[in-house]
């Protein structure tokens, strides 16, 4: 397992024609980050791509202008009805449905799995709804990210790619590992310090206590995971 880094910070992303209504995860600095990413990949139109917990559907809608066929997936309805509107409105062709990161997804039907799933460390489980839903990870920030890896091989094809983006504050070596003893090759391509954000900067303390963060660290390091299914 290798890493590369890069750590210029892009700018904020606002995609100009992309509507995030309120309780929908706007597009932001992991999701400038993982279409670069997935702008890395060989998408063309025989490219199948699922996108787990699409939000506005940014990644999807990125994907399927490069041709990708594409299935978006999100637990919540407003995402879902959002989703399908920016599609619509961007011009492209992506199949949205409602579903949890959890549910049993087609066997070995996808060449790309891309995925911005919750990942914010929270002191309280998942949320059953409202906003935080969209950001909070669990005690560890792991919970959804322990999921997508778990999905990533029953979804891909022999030779498929998962591109995921999460917070180095889950532990990227944990994400790293659980997807090796799960039969793929997996490695970091890109990190990014960004500032911490209004949610991270209103748990300072508790993630200190928790150690998860120390006493001197002022912004938030993002990770790219790309995993092989050999």
């Amino acid at each position: 397992m290798t890493t590369q880094t890069r750590t210029s910070m892009p700018p904020p992303v606002r995609p100009a024609h992309l509507l995030a209504p309120p309780g929908v995860y706007a597009p932001q600095y992991d999701t400038e980050l993982l279409t670069r990413a997935l702008h890395r990949e060989g998408i063309d139109e025989g490219t199948s791509v699922l996108d787990l917990g699409t939000g506005t559907g940014a990644l999807a809608v990125a994907a399927a202008r490069r041709g990708a066929r594409v299935t978006a997936v999100d637990i919540s309805w407003r995402a879902v009805l959002t989703a399908r509107l920016n599609a619509r409105l961007s011009g492209q062709s992506v199949t949205v449905r409602h579903g949890d990161l959890r549910a049993a997804l087609p066997k070995g039907s996808y060449d790309l799995l891309v995925s911005n799933p919750p990942y914010v460390p929270s002191p309280a489980p998942l949320p059953r709804r409202g906003a935080a839903r969209a950001w909070d990870g669990g005690p560890a920030g792991r919970t959804l990210v322990d999921h997508v890896c778990d999905a990533a091989p029953r979804a891909l094809r022999p030779g498929g790619v998962l591109l995921m983006v999460h917070s180095a504050l889950c532990d990227a070596d944990a994400t790293l590992e659980r997807l090796a003893g799960l039969g793929m090759q997996a490695e970091v391509t890109d990190r990014e310090f960004i500032p911490f954000g209004p949610v991270l900067r209103s748990r300072r303390a508790w993630l200190r206590r928790s150690g998860l963060l120390r006493d001197d660290e002022n912004r938030e390091e993002l990770v790219v995971v790309r995993a092989e299914l050999r």
